[in-house]
């Protein structure tokens, strides 16, 4: 069983952009952005090292960097540059009408 929550509007995820939205029971932000026409959401925190993307991501083409130990993941695979076992989890998204939703289980 999923547990889809609601994250913010379409209109509020923006190609080139990187956003944290809070959402009430999950410890981290869920990121968002627009990558073509498809809606990406995952994890607000680097999987190296518990760092807040909020803070420290930089969004880089397809990929999303932590500033401070410099580690890459490829937002199409969620897979680590540096260290290919290291997975950036990925959310699925579902649209409902002007809301973007995702599945956090």
């Amino acid at each position: 069983m999923a547990l889809r929550v609601r994250v913010c509007e379409v209109t509020d995820v923006i190609a080139g952009e990187l956003r944290g939205y809070d959402v009430d029971g999950v410890t981290w932000p869920v990121m968002v952005t627009r990558l073509d026409d498809a809606i990406i959401a995952f994890p607000g925190v680097c999987p190296h090292d518990d760092v807040s993307f909020v803070d420290y991501g930089v969004l880089d083409d397809r990929a999303v960097r932590c500033r401070v130990h410099g580690y890459t993941f490829d937002l199409d695979t969620g897979r680590c540059v540096h260290m290919p076992a290291l997975q950036l989890r990925r959310y699925k998204v579902t649209l409902v009408g002007p809301e973007v939703w995702v599945d956090l289980l």
